[in-house]
């Protein structure tokens, strides 16, 4: 029996390739985090500046709660059952009126994992709307594997390769409307994108990208994970620690092997590495 999902939810997960919006919790409790963000930014701007928001989780206590949130981690087992880890984290935060973007892609294009059945909850620490850049999903486009996607390193594009899957059919794409406090997820292969943030204040969110069902494997790279629920049996695994406070030692190298871990999986055979 499903812990908090809907038949009906698991069912448009199943075929679109997404749910939302989710209840998570209140907008007052999201504002929370998002304060202790602010903070953490505010005391290590090095650390979480625009360059330097991967895997967050690992680092600072906030992201670590927001990544083991009961209601969070119940969504996901009723999705990939009672076991399973976390690969990593990615910290969103548009600027207003900037114009930076994400551009049509898939999740598991170049992260090396098999099988490609993993998925990705997105909290939303601000509103996330049409005027300042919120998700957009092609429903059902999960059940089509990987697509061709052209790396064009677009300077304004959020993306790491600024990937692109061109001529795409947009007519059934969806927006993901979400308040302070509520999340989407979404299938490794659903593709999405979102615009550029037009409105006067920050688009906040964060994607815990991506939690990894037991028996997942890393292709490529060091096999790094964090476990969220159970017990799970990933090939040659190397399990990660949650951190004690903000920024302590352990943390901050931990954090440090982890993001150096994404690079060199992610930019794996192209033709340019940027920062992030």
């Amino acid at each position: 029996m499903p812990k908090i999902l809907t038949a009906q939810q698991i069912e448009q997960f199943h075929e679109e390739g997404f749910i939302s919006p989710i209840d998570v919790m209140s907008e007052d409790e999201a504002t929370g985090y998002l304060h202790r963000f602010e903070l953490a930014e505010t005391e290590y701007p090095d650390h979480l500046n625009a360059r330097n928001r991967n895997n967050p989780h690992l680092g600072f206590t906030c992201f670590d709660e927001l990544a083991h949130h009961p209601v969070i981690l119940d969504a996901v087992e009723d999705l990939l059952g009672s076991s399973f880890s976390l690969w990593g984290s990615v910290l969103f935060a548009k600027e207003p009126q900037t114009q930076h973007f994400v551009s049509w892609h898939q999740d598991a294009t170049y992260m090396g994992l098999q099988p490609q059945n993993f998925l990705t909850p997105w909290i939303a620490l601000t509103p996330s709307n049409l005027k300042n850049g919120c998700m957009t999903m092609l429903p059902g486009t999960h059940r089509n594997g990987v697509l061709k996607h052209d790396e064009t390193f677009a300077e304004d594009n959020i993306l790491t390769r600024g990937q692109n899957i061109p001529d795409l059919n947009l007519d059934s794409a969806i927006d993901l409307i979400l308040r302070p406090g509520q999340m989407s997820i979404h299938h490794a292969l659903t593709i999405h994108s979102s615009q550029p943030n037009r409105s006067s204040k920050r688009r906040i969110g964060y994607a815990l990208q991506s939690f990894v069902s037991s028996g997942c494997a890393q292709t490529i790279g060091e096999n790094l994970w964090l476990p969220a629920r159970g017990t799970c049996e990933h090939p040659n695994k190397t399990e990660l620690a949650r951190p004690q406070s903000n920024m302590d030692p352990k943390a901050v190298e931990q954090r440090r092997l982890a993001n150096d871990n994404w690079a060199d999986i992610l930019y794996r055979g192209a033709d340019k590495v940027r920062a992030y």
